[in-house]
């Protein structure tokens, strides 16, 4: 019994003297359902930014509202290091454009980013639709019911289609699902056929690339054109990163900064993200911080040009 209370003892002592980071498992939130881009992309990152911050990551999927609700429990989080957030930053910089939004950017600390994706519309193969006159031409022909997916209102997505249809002056009908392995689901049962997202998504599924809504044409879909050359100026990607909440202190955030850094060097994030066809872009805190506020005020543009204002 003695030499149990003097291990025991011995253990409490030992726990008490280690740092706090490795003791706590950090908890990464996803906004979106298992499956989806965002979730694969995490789970490619997690081991090595287990590695890198010596601590157990452990990916939690939050669903629901483009990733607003995850996003709105990371805000709420304790601000130690020990709540991250994974995600999209389109409804992160346009959500608190919106009325009753349910939080703002002064909720959030940029710590870094890691890629920048297209943003393509796609059909299935024997859609019929090939081109964008098609799904113009189809969108006129009964206006407000050709439906077309997104993973949720207010994403970078669904404002390029938002601004497509006002600058075509069609009108179609948007589906919102809560990530974009629920919407291939959807497209295999023949429920819709048009949907705009990561380009990644085209090769994964065997999908045919409408357009790119791009500046110039992407490498990695040479024959398809982009908006711009079809006579709209609309250019978005759907760029990623990690939040945390924004109280967090700075000896933290520079902790987490550099955990992230030297995940994006790791080869086995590298490869999986190149398997994914997902284009790599790394950005540090300072250069990330700076690009979240140049983006949200974009959005903000878009906001009042379109209308955009949700309940």
């Amino acid at each position: 019994m003695r030499r149990s209370l003097l291990v025991a003892a011995g253990m409490l002592c030992l726990a008490a003297a280690l740092p706090a980071k490795a003791q706590n498992a950090v908890t990464m939130i996803v906004g979106y359902p298992p499956g989806g881009a965002s979730d694969l992309m995490a789970r490619i990152m997690q081991p090595e930014l287990s590695t890198a911050l010596g601590q157990q990551v452990v990916i939690k999927n939050v669903a629901g509202a483009n990733g607003t609700v995850g996003a709105l429990e990371m805000t709420r989080a304790r601000p130690d290091g020990t709540t991250i957030l994974f995600a999209p930053g389109g409804s992160l910089v346009l959500t608190p454009h919106t009325r009753g939004a349910p939080f703002q950017q002064a909720d959030f600390a940029p710590v870094c980013q890691m890629v920048d994706a297209l943003v393509v519309m796609m059909t299935q193969q024997d859609s019929g639709m090939r081109t964008l006159q098609d799904v113009v031409a189809r969108a006129r022909e009964n206006p407000g019911a050709l439906p077309y997916a997104s993973t949720g209102p207010g994403g970078t997505p669904h404002v390029s289609m938002i601004s497509l249809e006002r600058g075509a002056r069609i009108e179609m009908n948007h589906i919102p699902f809560r990530g974009s392995g629920e919407v291939m689901q959807a497209m295999v049962g023949g429920q819709l056929h048009l949907f705009t997202d990561q380009g990644n998504l085209v090769r994964q599924y065997n999908l045919h690339p409408i357009a790119v809504f791009s500046a110039e044409r992407a490498q990695e879909f040479p024959d398809t054109p982009t908006m711009r050359e079809l006579g709209h100026d609309l250019v978005f990607t759907i760029w990623s990163g990690l939040y945390a909440p924004a109280a967090t202190p700075e000896p933290v955030l520079q902790r987490l900064e550099a955990a992230c850094l030297r995940m994006m060097q790791a080869q086995p994030v590298l490869d999986g993200l190149r398997r994914m066809d997902m284009p790599v872009r790394v950005r540090n805190r300072a250069e990330f911080s700076a690009f979240h506020r140049a983006e949200y005020e974009r959005f903000g543009a878009l906001v009042q040009q379109y209308n955009l204002r949700v309940n």
